[in-house]
Formats: C-alpha cells, structure tokens, sequence
C-alpha cells in the first residue's frame, strides 16, 4: 500500500476540503504526509513584458511574501495531521508550473501517491481555466488519487 502520500495545498476552501481528506485516507492507511505549496516566480505573475517595472513591489518583498503565505498554508494541513496523528512535513516549492513543481516534488520526495483535488468543472470553464490536476495525472509517473471536491452551493 501507499507508504507516503503528498498532499497539494493552494490555500483556497476546495484545496482544503481535498487536505482534509487527504489527510484521512494517510490516517487509514497509516501513510506519512508531505503537504506542498507551490509558488510560482514573480515574473509568471506579471508577465514578461515589463510590466514588472509598474509594481511597486521587489522580487525579494514577492518571494518574501509567497514564503510567508505557504508557510500558512501548509501549517493549516499540519495542524490537521498532527490532530489526527499523521506524520507529516510541509514543504514548499517554486516552479512557472503548478503542476510540473507538484510532479517533481513527488518525485524528489519519494513519495508513491499524489491525494489532489479537482474542482470537476466541465465544458468551456475547464478549457479556459485549465486544470491543474489534469495536467498532474497526464505528467506524474507514480499514482495519483483524484478526490471530487463538493462546492458551495
């Protein structure tokens, strides 16, 4: 069976439903936990076409930033391990690419199962908006396990 299992958070309610429950399957399984945030650089924020120039904020004061608000992220699946006894560790990460900073984690961190979940937007939303877990499970080459978050209504 699964021995350790990366947990990918963005921060959002989705991705937390997905941690939690995540989180869960570790605890049944008796899996260890790697929660990871990736950031992606400032310049895939702005763009490439100087538009950087009009911020008034520093590559150091962004990564100072995104640093900061991993590290919250990530404490809030820690926490949730640690209350139901899941070893697990936090890691964060900077790729231009969500999905290929979450493939090469799992893959540097030895880790046999990727818990991520997906909004299940169909139709013209995913095609505009992209999926990231989409692209993790035509890139990853260990399993992935896809939890259906339940939205809002």
């Amino acid at each position: 069976m699964f021995k350790k299992i990366l947990i990918p958070t963005d921060g959002s309610a989705l991705s937390a439903q997905a941690a939690n429950k995540g989180v869960c399957f570790a605890r049944e399984i008796g899996a260890e936990i790697v929660a990871l945030y990736v950031t992606q650089p400032f310049a895939a924020t702005v763009g490439f076409d100087g538009m950087a120039a009009a911020y008034a904020i520093t590559d150091e004061d962004y990564d100072k930033t995104a640093q900061e608000q991993a590290q919250k992220y990530l404490k809030s699946v820690l926490d949730r391990a640690a209350t139901a006894g899941v070893p697990a560790r936090g890691r964060a990460v900077s790729n231009f690419n969500v999905a290929d900073g979450l493939v090469q984690a799992a893959e540097e961190e030895g880790c046999d199962l990727i818990f991520i979940g997906s909004h299940g937007r169909s139709g013209l939303s995913r095609l505009l908006l992209g999926s990231v877990t989409i692209k993790v499970l035509s890139l990853a080459r260990t399993a992935v396990l896809v939890y259906r978050v339940k939205e809002a209504t």
